[in-house]
């Protein structure tokens, strides 16, 4: 496609001082409201988050029932700090392998429009079980799955990180239900918070 070759050219978005002063009164309001849903998330926790771009407009609309999200990750409290692991491909992330990044990066107000926090019906060894299997993934660099093939395991999305992580350390007691597209078969954001062994903890979307 020669289009998709072809340099555009974009009017640059210029911001008065009152657009920039409102847009940084609204990330530091974002950021407040990170800092205060902080300590309710524990170890293991469902992290979920609403991009503000065009990918992530088309991703939430995969969800058939709430489009809420586009995409999500695992919480993990590692000294005093809330990371979040998840898989992410495209230009955001150019070696594809699984992310670790702090809650504030995953959560960015310039870049999303809000977060979810979400618990699953664990008990402390299942938790243990979770923790020691995203680091080893991290580990180990997975990569994320730019075909979302459910049928692999070397290579995942963000939803078939979650949905596989979960079940693999509950023994399959917790497992998903899919959505299809034709003969597109795929976990969506909303297949995983939607579940009945999924608490929803707090829904926050920036003002």
């Amino acid at each position: 496609m020669a289009a998709c070759n072809t340099p555009s050219i974009y009017n640059p978005l210029k911001l008065n001082a009152v657009d920039s002063a409102v847009i940084k009164l609204k990330n530091e309001r974002a950021f407040v409201s990170i800092e205060k849903e902080k300590p309710l998330i524990q170890q293991g926790d469902m992290i979920l988050r609403t991009g503000n771009d065009f990918t992530s407009e088309s991703l939430r609309q995969l969800s058939f029932t709430d489009k809420t999200y586009s995409h999500c990750g695992i919480a993990s409290i590692e000294n005093d700090t809330v990371f979040v692991y998840h898989a992410l491909g495209g230009e955001w992330n150019p070696d594809e392998k699984l992310r670790r990044d702090p809650l504030e990066l995953f959560c960015n107000p310039e870049e999303n429009r809000g977060f979810g926090i979400f618990s699953f019906k664990f008990n402390a060894s299942q938790i243990n079980t979770l923790d020691s299997l995203v680091k080893a993934w991290y580990k180990n660099g997975l990569m994320f799955d730019m075909k979302f093939d459910l049928a692999t395991n070397d290579r995942m999305y963000c939803a078939e990180f979650v949905s596989k992580a979960v079940s693999q350390c509950t023994n399959h007691r917790i497992n998903f239900s899919t959505s299809r597209i034709n003969n597109f078969e795929f976990v969506a954001v909303d297949n995983l918070f939607l579940n009945p062994d999924c608490l929803e903890k707090k829904r926050v979307r920036y003002q």
